[in-house]
């Protein structure tokens, strides 16, 4: 009877120990797999993370050579603009302004026009001409002494402040005026060589 109770006993033991091995490497299998599926997440996870942040850095690297090559493009086409005007300025600012500067010069351009205003009929002089007033005594002079024919043909002289070099010159009317001063010239000559200086640079 003790025998019997005691195989009892241990076969009782015996599959308890078993059982709980079994269900101990069950619970360790499952938690290995949970640890593994966790791992694989947080690595996919990672991977996703990485994948986004080298898509924006390729992204941003895009925008920003974009950027640099707009901010390029731009900053030569802005110095090729300023070498140009400095050009046309030193080909035309500085000799007008010495032609103007010479009284012989502009007085040969004044008496030019008039002898050329009304070629019909040469002593009508249907003309007022507006003079520097800070050349008044100057111009007079000359009038008087070389251009008093034309005085007496009907010429008409004033005086402008405004008017710093150069003249203007119109009907007595004064419906209109052509202008002829340095800074009209200096125009002219600047648009006449502001295309062939933007093709020179440009091309």
């Amino acid at each position: 009877m003790t025998k019997k109770i005691l195989e009892l006993t241990e076969k009782i033991y015996y599959e308890g120990v078993v059982k709980a091995k079994k269900e101990a490497e069950l619970i360790l299998s499952n938690a290995k797999k949970e640890a593994d599926n966790i791992i694989d997440a947080a690595k996919n996870k990672e991977k996703g993370i990485a994948e986004q942040a080298q898509k924006q850095a390729n992204e941003l690297k895009k925008n920003t050579d974009s950027e640099m090559r707009l901010a390029a493009r731009q900053f030569i086409s802005n110095l090729k603009q300023q070498i140009s005007r400095l050009i046309t300025a030193v080909q035309v600012e500085s000799p007008v302004r010495e032609a103007f500067n010479d009284k012989r010069f502009v007085e040969s351009i004044i008496l030019t026009i008039i002898k050329n205003w009304n070629p019909q009929k040469p002593e009508e002089l249907n003309i007022s001409l507006l003079l520097p007033q800070n050349e008044e005594k100057e111009l007079i002079d000359f009038f008087n002494s070389k251009a008093k024919e034309f005085l007496d043909s009907g010429l008409e002289i004033d005086f402008d402040p405004n008017i710093k070099s150069g003249f203007k010159i119109g009907p007595k009317d004064g419906s209109y005026y052509i202008s002829f001063t340095d800074k009209d010239f200096e125009n002219y000559f600047k648009n006449y060589l502001k295309d062939r200086t933007r093709k020179m640079i440009f091309s």
